[in-house]
């Protein structure tokens, strides 16, 4: 089941869980195609990085698409909102200042599914990191800079 895309908490009824596996994917504000510019990827990327150095999530794999994210990560010391709001706002606020914009970067919500226990994750990451493959944006994942895996 897919969490709400128009608000920013789980459905009535579901909670997150410390340990648990989740793969979320986070829509740039109407689509806009912000991350056809490397270095304005890099700086989501590092968004991650600093999630997982901090202990907070665990990530797994990730790619950065023109236009929204796809993460596949462990939560270690928040909540899935957490994690999530701590991941848009400050990668947003790094972005709006490397572009002396003011505005939103992303749309509000996010869509997740909690992994569960039986699903292989080295094929959630495959499905994951082949996105700029199957959108046609390169010939083999390699060839597309913004993505990675723990299994590499």
């Amino acid at each position: 089941m897919w969490g709400r895309p128009d608000g920013y908490r789980l459905f009535k009824g579901r909670r997150s869980e410390i340990g648990r596996i989740y793969s979320v994917t986070v829509v740039t504000e109407h689509r806009r195609r912000v991350f056809d510019d490397f270095h304005l990827g890099r700086l989501v990327v590092e968004q991650l990085r600093a999630q997982h150095d901090a202990g907070l999530t665990r990530t797994l794999a990730w790619v950065v698409m023109p236009d929204h994210l796809h993460w596949l990560f462990q939560l270690r010391k928040c909540s899935l909102d957490e994690a999530l709001c701590r991941l848009k706002s400050r990668s947003g606020r790094n972005i709006n200042l490397h572009l002396s914009y003011r505005g939103r970067l992303w749309q509000k919500g996010y869509f997740e599914q909690a992994v569960r226990r039986e699903e292989n994750l080295k094929a959630i990451a495959r499905y994951i990191i082949l996105n700029p493959v199957r959108a046609g944006l390169v010939q083999r994942v390699g060839d597309y800079p913004l993505w990675d895996a723990a299994w590499l």
